[in-house]
Order: C-alpha cells, then sequence, then structure tokens
C-alpha cells in the first residue's frame, strides 16, 4: 500500500530508509564478527579440554583410578 506524500517528505522517509539499512548492514556485520570470535573461543577451550583430558585419562589409568569421564560418555551413548 504506497500513499502520496510530499516531495520533502520523500526525501525524508527516503533518507530515513537508507540509514536505517546501512545500520543494519554494520549490525549484521558486528553480529557476525562476535559469532566468529565467539567460535574461535569455544574452539579454543575444546583444544585445552582435549589436552587436559590426555593428561587425565593418563592419570587415572596410571593409578587404577576410575575414570569418570568414560563412565558419563559411556552413559550417554
Amino acid at each position: 500500500m504506497t500513499t502520496k506524500i510530499k516531495a520533502e517528505d520523500k526525501q525524508f522517509y527516503e533518507a530515513t530508509l537508507k540509514e536505517a539499512k546501512n545500520k543494519i548492514e554494520v549490525i549484521d556485520a558486528k553480529i557476525e564478527e562476535e559469532l566468529a570470535r565467539v567460535k574461535e573461543t569455544i574452539n579454543d577451550f575444546q583444544e585445552q579440554k582435549k589436552s587436559v583430558r590426555q593428561i587425565y585419562d593418563g592419570a587415572a589409568t596410571i593409578l587404577g583410578a576410575e575414570n569418570e569421564f568414560e563412565e558419563l560418555e559411556q552413559e550417554s551413548e
């Protein structure tokens, strides 16, 4: 539904539309940047967890201790 508007009003709304679109694009870019940063952080934590898990698994094996994490994995399967 398009209504007739005055030329100066039309210019105002066209400028508003363009500005809002630009702001949305900037926000979308910031969201993408933040998602990439979060994904990288999660990946870093997962790598740290793998490393520490190897240490834990080795210590549990050497001590003959129960490995809680293996039990949790078996229960979830």
